[in-house]
This record gives structure tokens, sequence and C-alpha cells, in this order.
């Protein structure tokens, strides 16, 4: 249930209201914006009097939440959330590309990325440690030692870091990590989003391979409802009939979650075809769509990587990639 309070209520009418909402047993989310404020009722409203509140003095209107997602809801939050990631900002009009190797393979390697996607304005690195592989016998990442690699990247570069959680256990090792992302494959591990939703640190979620955009919400439900507001989604090809590429870019997604949330919407091409040569304009789309930002694999060799080579861009095909996005932008859709 949402709540509208006018502008500027009386201080004491406005008190009483959250008091009585309190003592009924619900939680209240207040959202201030510039006519009003918005108190979004998190649990059992079945009573709250809904005419009793209307019909308040300080009351414009009142609600009820037909989703089963309320705190990622933008009708608990109709202004679009800013998630702070060290220095980098996501959200309302900002636009990030988080570049860097599926796989930190070396100290060197991740250093050596990490300084050419800086130039060409990259503003975070990404890089993963643990990585989930289809085949038990691939490359699995180098753990510990990757994210300590990651992060003598970042003190070389500056870049905040972003890498794959697995599992809840590995929750020690990541508490320098910037970052943390879940993947498409952990997306629905509830226990997981549970214990992510317990830190402050944030969370970029990915899309299941098969998940709608609801179960997504519900996803990111369980990491709020813990108390951890700070999520950003990523998007990064859903599963269909279509084999010409890896998997299928869902473009629609962004004006769909700009109207349904108020958290950022990252677009990661690079997963969503599986091929090097697509990237560029599946990065282009997603930007002129509105996308708050790009997530791209770069690796200094692709040839030779460990872990999904065919669809890493080169240093310079990046650079090129990111002056043509960032080229756009102020074209893109505003929502």
């Amino acid at each position: 249930m949402v709540v509208v309070v006018k502008k500027n209520p009386d201080k004491t009418q406005f008190n009483n209201l959250q008091n009585w909402l309190k003592s009924l047993g619900v939680s209240i989310h207040t959202s201030e914006g510039e006519n009003s404020i918005v108190l979004g009722l998190v649990g059992d409203t079945t009573s709250v009097d809904i005419d009793l509140i209307r019909s308040l003095e300080i009351v414009e209107d009142v609600k009820r939440i037909q989703e089963p997602y309320k705190n990622a809801n933008r009708k608990f939050h109709p202004k679009d959330s800013v998630i702070t990631v060290e220095n980098v900002h996501f959200g309302n009009g900002t636009f990030n590309i988080i570049a860097g190797p599926c796989s930190v393979e070396s100290e060197e390697q991740v250093i050596s990325i990490a300084e050419q996607v800086k130039k060409s304005g990259a503003t975070m690195l990404r890089g993963g440690a643990f990585k989930p592989r289809t085949s038990p016998y691939a490359f699995q990442g180098l753990g510990a030692s990757g994210i300590e690699y990651l992060l003598k990247a970042k003190e070389a570069t500056g870049l905040p870091i972003v890498s794959e959680i697995m599992e809840f256990s590995q929750l020690p090792l990541f508490d320098d990590v910037d970052l943390i992302q879940v993947g498409a494959r952990n997306m629905q591990n509830f226990e997981l989003l549970k214990e992510l939703g317990r830190i402050k640190k944030p969370i970029l979620l990915k899309r299941g391979l098969a998940n709608t955009i609801q179960e997504l919400l519900m996803s990111v439900e369980y990491i709020m409802a813990g108390g951890n507001e700070n999520v950003i989604l990523c998007e990064r090809g859903i599963r269909t009939f279509e084999n010409a590429t890896r998997n299928t870019l869902d473009i629609s997604i962004i004006p769909v979650l700009k109207k349904q949330t108020h958290l950022p919407i990252v677009i990661d091409p690079s997963h969503a075809c599986g091929i090097s040569y697509f990237v560029k304009p599946l990065a282009m789309a997603a930007t002129a769509a509105g996308a708050d930002g790009l997530m791209i694999e770069v690796h200094n060799d692709p040839q030779h990587a460990l872990c999904d080579g065919a669809q890493s861009l080169t240093p310079q095909v990046f650079d090129e990639v990111a002056k043509s996005c960032f080229a756009i932008r102020p074209l893109a859709c505003k929502y």
C-alpha cells in the first residue's frame, strides 16, 4: 500500500499518522518528492482502513500495490535511486561502463587491461575470480588470488572493482570488493540473496537465463527486504529458440524496468550475444534505449583467453565501442 502525503504536511499530524501505521504492525518506507511524500507500507495491510487514511487532511491519495514486489517498486519510490559504488554513481541520468576480463588470469594481465579500459572511459573494472562454468573441467577461476589481483589493479588505476560471488561462505573474501555481482545462475539462490540483504555493500544482480522480469524483481526484493537497498540490475540476455547468438538480448527490459522500478539497469552485451562482432551494435542500442550503464568483457589476447574469449573485445576495439556509446548517450531515451 502507498500513502501519498501532501507537500509540507503539519508535523504533528504527519507524526501521528506514521505512529498509528506502525502500531498496526507495518513498516514504512519514506520517499520525498518535489510535490509530495510517499509512504510505502510493507507488511500485512489488511487491517489498514484506506478510507480513514484518505479522509485525513494531509493525505492526497492512498493506493494498494498489486505487484508482489514492494521495495523495488517505483510506486513506493517514484524518484530514481542513485546507487553509489566508491566514487561512481549509477542511476538518475548517469552513464557508466564497467569493463575488464571475463576471468582474472594473472596480476599483470588484469592491471594492463585496467589501465587500458580506464583510458577509454571505463569507470569500473570487472573480473571473475570465481567462475561458474557449464563444464566441471573448464577453468574455474583463481579464487582468492583473483580478488587479490583485482585489488592490485584498483590500487594501480583507482578503478572500483566488481566480481562475482558463488555462495555466501565466500563473503569474507569480498570485504574489499566494491560491487558484488550475483550471476545469472544464482539469481534465485534465495539463501545467498538473504545474506546479501544483511550487508550494505552494493549488489549487481543479473537476470537469470530463463527468468521473467517479475522474477528478477522478486529476487531484488529478497535483498532489499533484508535492509540492503543498494542494488543495480543487469540484463545479460535470455535463452530463446534462436541459436545464432549465445543468448537473446531483451532490449525491451530497459523501458519496462524504468516504468516498474526505481533501480538502475546495466546491460551486458558480451554475454547476451557471445560473439565479439555483435557487442558494439548491442551496446549502442542499449545506450540509446536509456540504460544506466554497460558491462563489457575486454581481454588483451581473446584468442588465448581462459574463459569466454569469443565474446571479449580487444582494448582497441573496446575504445571504439566506448567512443560510439558516449557519442550517442546525449540522444538516449529519457524516462
